[in-house]
């Protein structure tokens, strides 16, 4: 249910960084454009003044860059691990997805990743999956986003991961991700016991901007609706089944990984997490929704800014925990 009330504000510090970024035009933008907009984003929040915003990587874990090779690729992904682990078996695994999805990088999710890694304690991998582009549609980053996931559960010797305790966890289009690679994982009998999904953007279909949420919030700090005109146009180009890559009009999501859908109430997209995890439940797989008044979209990778993220990153800790326990 929509609790968002007139007199509802995003933070303080929000308002501020809109004030200062110069947005595109998103309806007329190039893919040049495009692709020089992305790499000065992603160069800024990979940058150590980013921490401002993004908050500092918890100190009990270590992170570095690796790569996947695949059959036909490499990914490179981001890898969280505790300082110190006594673990005698595989840790745990989280297969985490950032958000952004024609920008966005691993580095902005540090605080939240580097916390799970240490505080689980798990291994947390971070796909740096392809980002939308013309010519780049979103069904090349979920490949990658699942292709992981099958690497480092079949190769989970070499990660020192337990196999049988796998979670996937993605943030705004990384959401998508997750959601896709929960319902691929149990067509495939791979074993996930959870999914965390915050902010996701669920529906590339028709109706994608058809949700009182929508309209609500198409102006937000940190996200608006032409941009996710854009991201629509790019993620599912002429000639794509929109619904294949839309989890919230999946035929089937019964049998699927417990889910947390994390929901921050001044969102677009706010109501497709809400209607998903109305659909998970009336199909039988357990749900369960959390709502953060006064969070804008992104909010979890903008801990220094947005108070709330606390709050989500305790909530997710907690239920990854739970299902993730031995």
């Amino acid at each position: 249910m929509d609790d968002v009330t007139a007199v509802e504000r995003p933070p303080l510090g929000v308002r501020l960084l809109q004030a200062l970024i110069k947005e595109p035009d998103w309806s007329a933008i190039t893919g040049e454009e495009l692709a020089a907009f992305r790499d000065a984003t992603n160069r800024k929040r990979a940058s150590p003044l980013a921490r401002l915003i993004t908050g500092l990587p918890d100190r009990a874990a270590v992170i570095r860059w690796q790569e996947v090779t695949l059959p036909d690729r490499q990914v490179r992904v981001r890898v969280y691990r505790p300082s110190s682990s006594g673990n005698g078996g595989g840790l745990p695994l989280v297969l985490h997805v950032h958000g952004g999805g024609f920008v966005g990088t691993a580095v902005q999710s540090d605080w939240v990743n580097s916390h799970l890694a240490a505080r689980l304690p798990a291994v947390v991998v971070s796909v740096e999956h392809r980002l939308l582009a013309p010519g780049t549609p979103l069904a090349a980053a979920v490949d990658d986003g699942w292709d992981v996931l099958r690497h480092v559960v079949r190769h989970a010797g070499e990660w020192g991961v337990d196999p049988a305790r796998a979670a996937l966890f993605g943030e705004s289009n990384g959401g998508m991700i997750a959601a896709l690679a929960a319902i691929r994982a149990k067509e495939s009998d791979l074993p996930v016991r959870a999914q965390v999904l915050v902010n996701p953007a669920l529906d590339l279909t028709e109706t994608a901007l058809d949700y009182p949420s929508m309209a609500r919030h198409a102006d937000s700090p940190t996200l608006t609706v032409p941009q996710v005109r854009l991201y629509r146009r790019l993620a599912v180009p002429p000639g794509t089944d929109p619904r294949a890559l839309s989890p919230l009009h999946a035929d089937d999501l019964s049998g699927l990984a417990p889910a947390l859908v994390v929901v921050p109430t001044l969102d677009p997209v706010a109501d497709h997490g809400r209607r998903y995890a109305e659909r998970l439940l009336e199909s039988g797989t357990p749900a369960r929704l959390t709502e953060h008044p006064g969070a804008t979209h992104a909010f979890l990778s903008m801990p220094c800014v947005v108070p709330r993220a606390k709050a989500a990153r305790a909530e997710i800790a907690g239920f990854l925990r739970e299902r993730l326990a031995p």
